[in-house]
């Protein structure tokens, strides 16, 4: 019998489009509170969602190690958790079912569950951690174990709570213990990623949280709050992953790589004080990026910088409050590949305001700048944003997405939603053509007609569905 049970409700299997790509990664958030337990005498057990075909494999789960707490802990770094599919949250209350069935005492942390912890009590939970869990979830379990009442506890809510309140974050990220990896199948990830792209890839996170101000990101766990690892701290997690696993490649989840002023730098240097170098991609602002930071990110090993570029059009980025320029973007891509370094933009269409000429200037940024690869979405308004209050009284039924193939707008964008679609279609379109015709390759060559077709095709789609009225 097992103590705890920690678990999360991301299943890989249940979104189509990030299945066939096949890039998964364990659950970090989950494997951070699995050895926060654990440094603090708890015996713990994992269950890893990502892999599994269905929530029958967290029944099994339950039934092996029949435990006493159920935690249902979702991984916070994971971009996907934050915008809270709807598939996973249906997961989520399967897996709550499962567990009382079992008479498990079912605890509950994750973006969606702070948002509406309400939905999760009324759905057999017994609390729900509100924001960053690891010290909640701690003291928790240290007055159920003594047989205390939890109504003291500060960053829960239950049944019996009536004005529920967050927890101040963790500031000294360094007092955590690395992640749980020996509770992962490490070789199972491996086996897939070989296999499926040639290369070893695992994740890691340096940061929590985010202080800029961008009205459609949504931070339900840290808040507008920042804070960061040392980078001596970090450089021997990656030493250690490095002798330990030898991943070819690492994921830096981060929101923001190396904000604190020079700390990408000294970073840089103690990796090649250790031998810890091993490539890696991570995200950046485009205004952060000047040409001691990039050449910093080259020296640490960087192999890739995804940027939030969002948008070409200035006004669009300024309703969005990002807080960079255009300009800053093309600068940003320039100096990456300068130091050697592929640059990938998120690019998100849909916002309020919006009009033909704007999506039209991103077009352009993205055929000037050429990033190396890119990723669409439509703006998706989510809990407790300055987003999502300004356009709630639009929103219909369907709140959230079902999968993050699903791409439908949810509230009353400035086009229908067959107009993003098509659209998401021609900018890949275009982008393949292109980026076959600069850096050629067979099966690129090969492609270039049927891309240059679709674009053809999709451009045609587009002039038609600009002038279709919105209907919400």
């Amino acid at each position: 019998m097992t103590q705890i049970l920690l678990g999360q409700s991301y299943y890989l299997r249940f979104d189509p489009k990030l299945w066939e790509a096949m890039q998964p990664y364990p659950p970090l958030g989950t494997m951070y509170a699995a050895s926060w337990l654990r440094q603090h005498g708890y015996e713990v057990s994992l269950f890893d969602a990502m892999l599994a075909e269905s929530e029958n494999e967290w029944a099994k789960a339950l039934d092996e190690h029949k435990p006493q707490y159920a935690v249902i802990y979702e991984d916070n770094f994971n971009y996907l958790s934050k915008m809270c599919l709807l598939r996973m949250r249906e997961a989520a209350f399967t897996m709550i079912e499962m567990a009382k069935s079992r008479g498990c005492i079912v605890i509950l942390c994750g973006a969606d569950a702070t948002d509406h912890y309400a939905e999760y009590l009324e759905h057999g939970t017994d609390y729900c951690l509100l924001g960053e869990g690891e010290e909640t979830l701690l003291e928790l379990l240290n007055q159920l174990s003594a047989g205390r009442e939890a109504g003291q506890v500060i960053g829960l809510a239950s049944s019996k709570t009536i004005h529920p309140s967050r927890r101040p974050d963790i500031t000294d990220l360094d007092k955590l213990p690395f992640p749980a990896w020996d509770l992962v199948d490490v070789e199972k990830y491996k086996k897939i990623w070989v296999e499926r792209h040639g290369y070893f890839s695992m994740n890691m996170v340096t940061t929590r949280g985010c202080p800029y101000h961008c009205n459609w990101c949504a931070k339900p766990i840290w808040g507008q709050r920042y804070n960061s690892r040392s980078p001596e701290n970090v450089a021997a997690e990656m030493k250690w992953l490095k002798v330990t696993h030898a991943p070819d490649h690492i994921w830096f989840a981060d929101d923001i790589l190396g904000l604190k002023p020079k700390w990408i730098e000294y970073f840089a240097d103690l990796l090649l004080e250790t031998d810890a170098v091993i490539p890696f991609k991570c995200l950046q602002r485009a205004d952060l990026v000047n040409e001691k930071t990039a050449s910093a990110l080259a020296k640490a090993g960087c192999k890739t910088v995804w940027i939030g570029a969002e948008s070409g059009s200035q006004k669009i980025l300024d309703a969005m409050e990002k807080g960079d320029k255009v300009e800053d973007i093309y600068r940003a891509a320039k100096l990456l590949r300068e130091n050697g370094i592929e640059v990938g933009f998120f690019l998100q269409f849909g916002y309020p305001g919006e009009t033909w000429e704007d999506v039209q200037k991103t077009l352009k940024m993205v055929r000037e700048c050429m990033p190396d690869d890119i990723g669409i979405s439509v703006s998706y308004p989510l809990p407790g944003t300055k987003f999502y209050e300004r356009v709630k009284l639009e929103l219909g039924e369907k709140q959230n997405w079902i999968d993050s193939e699903d791409l439908a707008m949810l509230y009353r964008g400035p086009f229908p939603t067959g107009f993003y679609r098509v659209l998401h279609g021609r900018v890949h379109y275009e982008f393949r053509a292109r980026k076959a015709i600069q850096k050629p390759s067979l099966r690129g060559v090969i492609n270039i007609p049927r891309n240059l077709a679709g674009l053809m095709r999709s451009e045609i789609q587009l002039r038609n569905l600009r002038n279709m009225p919105v209907v919400k």
